[in-house]
């Protein structure tokens, strides 16, 4: 049984779908495909159900995939423990976070830290949706807000502040609120459909967002686009703000302060290669807040 096959597989069985799998792997579809062959073939059995839109796993797929996460975990332990052993960063490392984190985050400090460590080979898995580390062969997650993974270890990052913004057009437009009751008349952009936005310093408002946005990133392109006010993570309009495409709005307000953590799965020792990487990422968030003005 081929490893490789292995691991495809039980993207299949996470994400149901081939078109998903090849997607989230970086292979074309016919390669996912023939890999589910391969591993069918093995099985001697179908290991799926295919529709139109998704896959579901057979019985035979069922038993095989609970074998399959136990074989990439296996295998990953394997691999940190002769990291471990030999002390050095060095091989792949499975790094999952949302998009609006891996852009605003990740993305800028990965040059630095390629160049420092350059037996690392970093695979950024950008996916707003939780994970089982396990199944999807992770090193390392990136997870934003409260915890609640009793089975993983955390370790503390920087906080995130979220900051009140709005493109300048939209300001001459609509005139720049003075307070935080003021933004109740406001065009508001949301992650969430709510009827208050609450503030680290300033209590709640009542509020009906104009639109409601789940990513980050993409809130941010509309608030660009003049559509409303935002409460953005700081780390991904910061440079927005200080290229002036975005007005930060309220400055002295926080909007909220949300914690991040780095995971990884407790029955894994911390390897080289996820310790120099949490080291890196958190001082370059701190650097990164210092050089911002701080909170």
């Amino acid at each position: 049984m081929n490893f490789d096959d292995v691991r495809v597989f039980a993207r299949i069985a996470e994400l149901k779908g081939i078109s998903a799998t090849a997607r989230a792997l970086g292979l074309p579809k016919s390669s996912v495909s023939r890999a589910l062959a391969r591993m069918e073939a093995v099985a001697g059995s179908a290991l799926v159900e295919r529709s139109t839109r998704h896959v579901r796993l057979t019985d035979a797929g069922v038993l095989l995939h609970a074998h399959a996460v136990r074989i990439l975990a296996d295998i990953a332990d394997a691999e940190t423990a002769l990291e471990g052993l030999a002390g050095v960063p060095r091989g792949r490392l499975r790094v999952n976070a949302t998009h609006a984190f891996g852009v605003g985050v990740i993305a800028p400090m990965l040059p630095a830290f390629l160049a420092r460590y350059s037996q690392v080979q970093v695979a950024l898995d950008a996916d707003d949706r939780r994970i089982d580390l396990a199944a999807r062969d992770t090193d390392l997650a990136i997870r934003i807000g409260s915890m609640a993974d009793s089975a993983l270890i955390a370790r503390r990052l920087p906080s995130v502040d979220l900051w009140l913004c709005a493109s300048p057009a939209y300001l001459a437009a609509q005139g720049t609120p003075r307070t935080v009751a003021e933004l109740a008349a406001h065009r508001l952009v949301d992650r969430q459909d709510r009827t208050d936005w609450r503030f680290a310093d300033a209590g709640a408002i009542d509020v009906e967002p104009r639109v409601i946005i789940p990513d980050a990133s993409a809130q941010k392109v509309v608030v660009e686009g003049g559509a409303g006010i935002g409460n953005l993570p700081d780390y991904l309009v910061r440079p927005a703000v200080a290229s002036g495409h975005l007005v930060r709005v309220l400055p002295d307000v926080i909007a909220a302060t949300i914690e991040v953590h780095a995971l990884y799965p407790s029955h894994r020792s911390l390897s080289a290669k996820v310790r120099v990487f949490i080291d890196a990422l958190a001082e370059h968030m701190r650097v990164t807040a210092s050089l911002a003005g701080g909170r």
